[in-house]
């Protein structure tokens, strides 16, 4: 569908995480496609910035998704500027670094509290003038959501959960009118993939024993205009790249005995390796996002 016959003209959009990568770039996009939008995140300056490039057809509101008064103040404000909401796209996620064992708690926690209950949250706030304007959900899963990684417990399980939350949520809002989808990125050009490349060899060498298509990477421009023919379509579930759906077909084979014998396998050494590079940054997440749960907490 090309971008001007998608029917995204005077949609209101709401996106959070949109301070940068996939929701700063989907935030374009939509308002490329004639959308308007309201980009939420935690970073004023980059919102601002982002915003402030995309013009009049853009506004942001600075906001946690780990707290529901503020994703409700952040609705209400698009709300009230643009009197209803047309589209919310619960993208803000996060991931940490490390096996169960050598994981801080604190951190799978934080995980799971941005990527899925954030994504509850944000739906929650949005669920009124959705229903009002027989609107669009579009949650943020992975290909994650179908197959577990060593190492990326936590994201494997939030990026699961947020999958089985679409659906229920598609389940309970049909009767408004409203359609729920979730979309699966396999690996995209973001900070979030840049850091965890940087801080530790041995995902880089995860990522290049990965058969296709999970070993391939797409950039954020190709990732930010899939997901908006996906909300143009209203569509059940968007796969970035399309071959990712190939994942979710043999979803149930990847899970068999003899799948995870040869996982066992090729990654017995590579967990070893990820523990001690782990142990060695005394960290269990990237300076990035060190930095902005350190804002988190002061706010």
């Amino acid at each position: 569908m090309s971008k001007t016959n998608a029917p995204l003209a005077g949609r209101r959009i709401l996106i959070t995480g949109a301070a940068r990568g996939i929701g700063a770039a989907l935030a374009r996009e939509c308002v490329q496609r004639g959308g308007r939008v309201a980009l939420v995140g935690l970073e004023p300056a980059e919102l601002a910035k982002r915003a402030a490039q995309l013009g009049s057809a853009a506004m942001w509101t600075a906001a946690d998704v780990t707290s529901t008064p503020e994703l409700q103040r952040a609705v209400g404000a698009m709300t009230e500027r643009w009197g209803g909401l047309d589209v919310v796209v619960a993208n803000a996620g996060i991931a940490s670094y490390g096996t169960v064992r050598t994981t801080d708690p604190e951190s799978f926690a934080r995980v799971v509290d941005i990527n899925l209950t954030g994504a509850f949250r944000t739906l929650h706030a949005a669920a009124s003038p959705l229903a009002a304007s027989r609107g669009y959900a579009l949650v943020m899963g992975s290909v994650a959501s179908f197959v577990q990684l060593p190492g990326l417990a936590a994201y494997c399980a939030s990026k699961a959960g947020v999958e089985a939350l679409a659906g229920v949520v598609r389940a309970e809002w049909a009767h408004h009118g409203v359609m729920v989808g979730s979309a699966h990125p396999s690996w995209i050009d973001t900070d979030l993939v840049r850091d965890a490349q940087a801080d530790l060899p041995s995902f880089r060498a995860a990522r290049r024993a990965m058969p296709w298509p999970t070993n391939s990477t797409t950039s954020v421009a190709v990732c930010a205009s899939a997901l908006a023919d996906g909300i143009a379509q209203r569509a059940r579930r968007v796969y970035v790249p399309r071959a990712a759906l190939l994942v979710h077909l043999s979803r149930v084979l990847l899970a068999s005995a003899a799948a995870s014998r040869l996982v066992h396998r090729a990654s017995a050494e590579l967990i070893d390796q990820m523990e001690q590079e782990v142990t060695a940054l005394g960290r269990s997440t990237s300076v990035r996002q060190q930095a902005a749960d350190a804002a988190r907490t002061d706010g």
